[in-house]
């Protein structure tokens, strides 16, 4: 019996950390949506890019890096944050959201 739990130990403690990890980085990837997001809803309000690219990194996991464009009208907000842990991992989050554009909103007349 003894043998079998020296075995299992270390592949329990295993398992363990990983599972741990996994979820730690899934909180991450839940933070870069909420941050993609917010800079989405930031600059269809017409605030200044900049200022919706803060309101993204504060959002977003350390280490992100934020790319606000607009195609057509819509603006597009990709987050994209290393996964936390072991940097030789190499695993990197990525999240996208889109919004449309205010000033493209109520082109049409009303009924």
């Amino acid at each position: 019996m003894t043998a079998e739990a020296a075995l299992s130990a270390p592949a329990l403690v295993v398992f363990t950390m990983a599972l741990l990890w996994g979820l730690v980085a899934a909180a991450a990837q839940i933070q870069c949506v909420d941050a993609a997001r917010a800079g989405a809803r930031a600059v269809a309000r017409s605030e200044p890019e900049a200022s919706a690219v803060e309101t993204t990194r504060e959002a977003a996991p350390d280490g992100a890096r934020v790319v606000v464009e607009r195609v057509g009208d819509l603006w597009r907000v990709r987050v994209e944050a290393p996964a936390p842990g072991p940097a030789s991992w190499g695993v990197t989050l990525r999240a996208e959201a889109a919004a449309l554009a205010e000033d493209a909103v109520g082109g049409e007349d009303g009924p």
